[in-house]
């Protein structure tokens, strides 16, 4: 047996033993992403370094063998700096976005690629399922959004944006026509109360999200119906009404209580809502004279807030929509309502206020020639298409046909990707080394995997695998110096090099390089 000691405490492993395995032992986690069991560490990207006492460089732990009565730093400050860099070594030759260019623009950050993939296999079901994880009206939204999540999307380099929002739209209706519409899993009451002053889309989405969260919500309206600027400033051509009232009718499901007739500053003070409820969250349109007389630090905008978790200058008192800016747009409103919530959620469970968690991105930027006929790849290479009659929106054979002209932006592993997990737990940057990148490639013909080697970190795994299970090409080693590229030998495709391995070297690849076509459905 050999004795050691990691981070100060004392562990004996048997003779042979890696330092990562003996740190594994202690429950101390050390990154890795070139190592997998039953293949032979490469040591390629030196995210998984620890510092041994004595020695002049820091280690791989994948494969330095614990020697007796070794000192070993795993988690001191030198350590985690040293594997920042490493990431952010790697990302600087990362070609690839973790989420597509719609998703980012979207104020809402819906998994838009997600969605369109679920119509396009015609899972209706999960797609509704997935729009609201992150909109609360999307039937609404649906109809009368401006769509920045379309004025970011790629297609329109090679002909027309895909129609994000009637694709949104039709999955919207499709749900409120069913027999029974989609409804969360609510989480057990936590036994608080929220006021939500303002009954339009900031406060109806702010009661959605903290229902779901077991939170009990009364709002209170000056109006006699809900829906605020949606019911009483949008046309009813641009938003049929009945619809809106199905919509709302959703979110009154869930169970809250909804004050009508009921102006705050005249009906009831704001200081009894904040006596009477655990928190208040303002989502007005227009400020009243007894909410600005509170305590309530105010600009020509609105009401002043933390632009990440929506607090204002009173404990307990959040706010968001056009409370806190003048421009009126319903989808932001619908963002801020959702956010609002999870920063409530936070406040309530006596957490820390961080608001939403915001996901690691990388992003390749403009397209370089040639890239977006890779792109095109795998999508239909059909034009827009347009409803039969516009105001019915898709059918279900239109949706499926516009749906399969997405380009597939994101990552198909994004959830998955070693590479963005790291780089989000050590605040790496995506930008750090700039360099000029390579073109994406993309190579789509194997029936179950795409191979991308814009995201390829040369470890090696898919190699070493497919050689263990006797591959008759596989893959190798292509290149030289910083050139070296995994790839089949002899210029055969992925087809031809991985036949019976390629789903178990996508399992092992430790970012999207080697992904299954469907997977993130």
């Amino acid at each position: 047996m050999t004795k050691l000691t990691i981070d100060g405490q004392p562990v004996e492993v048997s003779q042979g033993t890696t330092l990562l395995e003996a740190a594994s032992k202690l429950g101390i986690e050390i990154p890795m992403m070139c190592f997998l069991e039953g293949c032979e560490p490469s040591t390629s990207c030196m995210v998984c370094v620890v510092k041994v006492h004595g020695r002049h460089a820091l280690v791989p732990a994948c494969a330095t063998v614990a020697e007796e009565g070794m000192v070993v730093e795993a988690s001191s400050q030198e350590i985690i700096e040293a594997r920042k860099t490493a990431l952010e070594l790697l990302l600087s030759d990362h070609v690839g976005d973790c989420m597509g260019p719609c998703q980012l623009t979207c104020p809402a950050h819906m998994d838009i690629p997600l969605m369109i993939r679920q119509i396009a296999s015609g899972q209706l079901a999960e797609a509704i399922e997935t729009v609201k994880k992150d909109i609360a009206l999307p039937a609404v939204l649906g109809r009368i959004c401006p769509g920045p999540c379309e004025n970011a999307c790629r297609r329109s380099k090679a002909d027309h944006t895909i129609s994000i929002c009637l694709l949104k739209r039709h999955v919207a209706d499709v749900d409120l026509q069913s027999s029974q519409p989609y409804q969360p899993m609510l989480k057990p009451k936590a036994g608080k109360k929220v006021a939500i002053v303002g009954a339009g889309p900031a406060g109806l989405a702010a009661a959605y999200y903290l229902l779901i969260e077991g939170i009990d919500c009364t709002i209170y309206d000056e109006h006699e119906q809900m829906g605020g600027e949606l019911r009483y400033a949008i046309d009813e051509h641009d938003l049929p009404r009945d619809i809106l009232d199905a919509e709302i009718a959703t979110i009154q499901r869930l169970g809250f209580e909804f004050k009508a007739n009921t102006n705050v500053g005249v009906d009831i003070t704001f200081d009894d809502l904040r006596k009477q409820y655990d928190a208040v969250f303002i989502a007005i349109g227009q400020l009243k004279k007894d909410v600005e007389m509170s305590g309530l630090k105010t600009s020509d905008n609105g009401i002043l807030t933390d632009s990440i978790v929506y607090s204002t200058s009173i404990d307990g008192v959040f706010a968001g929509g056009d409370a806190v800016r003048k421009r009126k747009l319903a989808i932001r409103a619908v963002a801020d309502g959702k956010e609002a919530a999870n920063s409530i959620s936070q406040y309530l469970r006596d957490e820390k206020v961080t608001g939403p968690a915001r996901p690691f991105n990388t992003r390749m930027g403009k397209l370089l020639d040639g890239e977006m006929e890779m792109f095109l790849e795998t999508a239909s290479g059909k034009g827009r298409v347009k409803p039969t009659v516009a105001s019915l929106g898709y059918s279900v054979e239109q949706a499926k046909a516009e749906a399969e002209r997405c380009l597939h932006c994101d990552c198909r592993k994004a959830d998955d990707c070693k590479l963005r997990l790291y780089s989000k737990q050590y605040s790496a940057s995506s930008t750090q080394y700039k360099a000029q990148r390579r073109m994406f490639e993309q190579q789509n013909e194997h029936p179950d995997i795409i191979y991308e080697s814009g995201k390829c970190i040369d470890c090696g795994l898919c190699v070493q695998i497919a050689e263990q299970y006797k591959e008759s090409l596989g893959l190798a080693f292509i290149g030289r110096g910083f050139n070296v590229r995994v790839a089949t030998p002899f210029s055969k495709s992925i087809a031809e090099g991985l036949k019976i391995t390629a789903q178990k070297c996508a399992k092992a690849c430790p970012t999207g390089a080697i992904a299954i076509k469907n997977d993130r459905l």
